[in-house]
C-alpha cells in the first residue's frame, strides 16, 4: 500500500489516475481549486483538499505528511487560454510545480511526476516521430510554462537527489473529458460543439494532424512511471506516432453519432502548430509502456460515454 499526492484530483487525468491508485489499494490525497475540474469526478476514497497548488498556504499543510510519489497533473492545460492569462497560466503550471517539489525536497519524498505536453516542441522543421531531445521552442505561454517546470525538475533530481519525470502527454482524449471547455482538447472541442450545436467549427484546415492517444494509456503512463525503476531526471513522450489529421477525427467523431453534424473550416489559433507525431521509444525502452488503444475504438468509447452523458 502506497500513500500518493495526485494534484487536479477533479479533473480529466487526475481522476483517472487517482481511481486506478485507490482501486490498486493505495491511499490518496488529492487536491484541486475546481476552476475547470468537477468536484462529482473525484473518486470516493480520496482525501480530497480544495485549493490551488500554486497557493503556498495549500502546500505548506501537507509537511507534516508521507508520500512514495507525488503526480502533479494540474493545471491550465492550453495554449489559447494561456493567452487570455498568462499570469494565472505562469502561477498554475510553473508556480504550482516549484512550490510542490520543494515539498518534495521537505518531506523527503524521492520520486516526483509531472504532467508535461508536447506544447513544449513548438514548431520543429521536421515535426514527425519527435524525439525527447529534439529541439525545445514553445509557441504558447502554456507550453513556455510546461518547459520551465521542466527545467525546476532537472534541477531538483540533481541538487537534491530526487527522481523525477515529466510525461510529455500528446493529444489525450476519451470518456470524462470536459466538454465545456471550448478552448481545451481536440476531440472533446469537436465532440462537444457536435452535441450542443450539431455543428463543428474547426479553426484552421482539416490536414492539420496530431498524435492522439487514449485516456487509458495516459493512464497506465502515470501508474508505469510510479513502478519505474529510473533514477534522477527523467523526460517521456506519451504518444502513439500515428499521425492522424484533424479531418479524419472530426469524421470519426460524426460516424459515431446518431445524427448529422455540419462543418465549418474557419479562422485560427494562437500559438498554433500544423502537425506532430512523436516517438515512444524511449518510453517503451524505460517504462515498459505501450499504446494499446487505436483511434476508433477510442472516439466511439469517447462519443458512447458523451451522448450517454447528455441524456442524463
Amino acid at each position: 500500500m502506497g500513500n500518493y499526492l495526485v494534484t487536479g484530483v477533479a479533473g480529466f487525468i487526475g481522476s483517472k489516475v487517482s481511481s486506478y491508485l485507490l482501486n490498486n489499494g493505495h491511499n490518496v490525497v488529492g487536491i484541486d481549486n475546481l476552476s475547470t475540474g468537477y468536484i462529482e469526478m473525484i473518486p470516493s476514497g480520496v482525501d480530497f483538499i480544495e485549493g490551488g497548488c500554486h497557493e503556498k498556504k495549500i502546500i505548506e499543510a501537507l509537511e507534516g505528511k508521507k508520500f512514495d510519489a507525488i503526480l502533479h497533473i494540474a493545471g491550465q492545460s492550453g495554449g489559447e487560454m494561456s493567452y487570455e492569462d498568462p499570469v494565472y497560466d505562469l502561477q498554475s503550471n510553473t508556480q504550482s510545480t516549484l512550490l510542490l517539489l520543494d515539498l518534495s525536497r521537505k518531506i523527503g519524498c524521492k520520486k516526483f511526476i509531472y504532467a508535461s505536453t508536447v506544447s513544449v516542441y513548438g514548431d520543429l522543421l521536421d515535426p514527425n516521430d519527435i524525439v525527447e531531445k529534439s529541439d525545445l521552442f514553445p509557441k504558447s505561454f502554456y507550453g513556455v510554462g510546461k518547459l520551465a517546470s521542466e527545467n525546476y525538475l532537472r534541477i531538483y533530481a540533481d541538487q537534491f537527489n530526487l527522481t523525477t519525470i515529466a510525461l510529455r502527454l500528446f493529444n489525450t482524449y476519451g470518456p470524462g473529458q470536459n466538454l465545456s471547455n471550448f478552448k481545451q482538447g481536440i476531440a472533446s472541442i469537436y465532440l462537444a460543439q457536435s452535441i450542443e450545436n450539431r455543428h463543428i467549427h474547426i479553426k484552421g484546415s482539416g490536414d492539420r494532424y496530431r498524435d492522439m492517444v487514449y485516456i487509458d494509456d495516459v493512464v497506465e503512463a502515470f501508474c508505469k512511471s510510479i513502478e519505474s525503476n529510473v533514477c534522477g531526471y527523467n523526460v517521456y513522450n506519451v504518444c502513439t506516432s500515428v499521425k492522424t489529421k484533424v479531418e479524419s477525427l472530426v469524421n470519426e467523431i460524426m460516424t459515431n453519432l446518431p445524427y448529422s453534424v455540419t462543418c465549418e473550416y474557419s479562422g485560427s489559433t494562437p500559438g498554433d502548430t500544423h502537425g506532430y507525431t512523436g516517438s515512444n521509444d524511449k518510453i517503451k525502452h524505460d517504462l515498459n509502456w505501450s499504446p494499446k488503444v487505436q483511434l476508433k475504438k477510442g472516439v466511439n468509447e469517447m462519443v458512447t460515454w458523451a451522448l450517454t452523458k447528455d441524456k442524463s
